[in-house]
Parts: structure tokens; sequence; C-alpha cells
């Protein structure tokens, strides 16, 4: 569901500064099926990412600037905490190799790299077209 938020939340960003845009024109603009965008809007609006507002003029906008929402934001709204493996997760115990793995104590490293590396991704780079 992460990349299909990227999507819509790349589509609502086009509209930065215009009009309202509802979920059913998102799902058109995006061609997505409009069950996953409401889905994904109510995922997106919880997180603060967007803002939504009923009635006449009502819709959907950005909850803050496109420059200030990046891929991590998305991502972890949809997804929860971005990480490699779900074994760092507190509580998990899964994992048939976690005895005698010795890659786990890295795990938080390589997921807090990963997350930085798409915390640097703003939404206005994806709005841009590509060259």
């Amino acid at each position: 569901m992460a990349d299909y938020a990227v999507v819509v939340m790349t589509a609502a960003a086009r509209h930065c500064g215009g009009t309202r845009v509802s979920a059913g024109q998102l799902a058109e603009e995006t061609s997505l099926p409009t069950p996953t965008v409401q889905k994904l809007v109510s995922r997106l609006s919880a997180a603060g990412l967007l803002r939504s507002t009923r009635g006449v003029g009502g819709g959907l906008k950005l909850a803050r600037p496109a420059a200030a929402i990046t891929l991590a934001d998305i991502i972890e709204a949809v997804e929860g905490p971005i990480a490699l493996t779900a074994c760092i997760e507190e509580g998990r115990h899964d994992c048939t190799l976690e005895d005698v793995c010795t890659v786990r104590p890295h795990w938080p490293v390589v997921s807090a790299a990963l997350r930085g590396a798409l915390a640097e991704v703003p939404l206005t780079q994806l709005v841009e077209q590509a060259p």
C-alpha cells in the first residue's frame, strides 16, 4: 500500500495551492480503485498528511506544504515504522534464526539508514517532471 500512497500523495500535491480534490478525483487521476484511494486517504489524514473538509467546497488538501512531506512520512503513515526486518520489532520472535543470528543487532542501524534516505526525498521532488 505504501507505493499507492506515494502515488496518491503525488496526485494531491499537484493540486497544492489550488482547489480541493475528492478521493474520487484522486482515484481517477491515478487509475487506482476508489475504495483503495478512500482507505489510503483515511490513513494519510489520520497521520496528518492530508486535511479533509466536508460540505460545499470541501475535499482534500495537503495538511502541510509538499516540501515538508517526505517519502518516509508517507510510508510510515500506511505501513508503520520503517524496518527491513520484522525481527527488530519489540516482542516479535518468529524468526527461526533468532538465537544464532549475528546480524540482528545491526538491523536497527540499517533500518535507520533506510529511513534517513527516504526522509531526504520531499514530495515536491516526486511532483516534478522526470527528465
